[in-house]
């Protein structure tokens, strides 16, 4: 039986529980999931592609029971894919927003290659609200961060707003 490989996608800027429980949950549904680092054009990141590379794989480290690579990409998911040997792109969904986004977004890249199934994984209800977007406004602003990051990915942010 061929090895089941799956691709989670995203900038993961920075990357945070929400992500975390995604990662855990999608790693279990393949034999090797794969991380995909990306820099989306719409988006400045508050971390470079190396440095978001560095935090995802310091966060996966400790997670036991799972083949978990981290690579970043520059280029169409679909192709990412293709590269990687994946027959499953794993993404995570918060609410009725991130649906509608990820089903025209799906529906897209079965037009570019229909040999890979999208899987949707709901967000843990307590993590729903949490979006790195949102996470980085908040520690702009001097706000509590704890609940939706990591202590280490906590300390890298307030870092990064310090140096600015």
């Amino acid at each position: 039986m061929a090895k089941r490989v799956g691709v989670y996608p995203g900038t993961f800027d920075p990357i945070t529980l929400g992500h975390m429980d995604i990662i855990k949950r999608g790693a279990r549904l393949v034999d090797e999931l794969i991380i995909g680092v990306t820099t989306n054009i719409a988006k400045s990141p508050m971390f470079n592609d190396d440095e978001r590379i560095a935090m995802v794989e310091r966060e996966v480290a400790g997670l036991a029971d799972a083949t978990i690579r981290v690579v970043g990409f520059n280029s169409l998911l679909m192709d990412f894919a293709d590269a990687m040997d994946a027959s499953v792109v794993i993404r995570g969904i918060r609410g009725v927003t991130d649906f509608e986004y990820e089903y025209q977004l799906t529906g897209m890249n079965r037009q570019l290659n229909d040999h890979v199934e999208t899987v949707f994984l709901m967000a843990d209800v307590s993590l729903q609200p949490i979006a790195s977007r949102l996470v980085k406004e908040i520690a702009v602003y001097g706000g509590n961060i704890d609940k939706f990051v990591s202590p280490a990915v906590r300390d890298d942010v307030i870092a990064r707003i310090a140096k600015k």
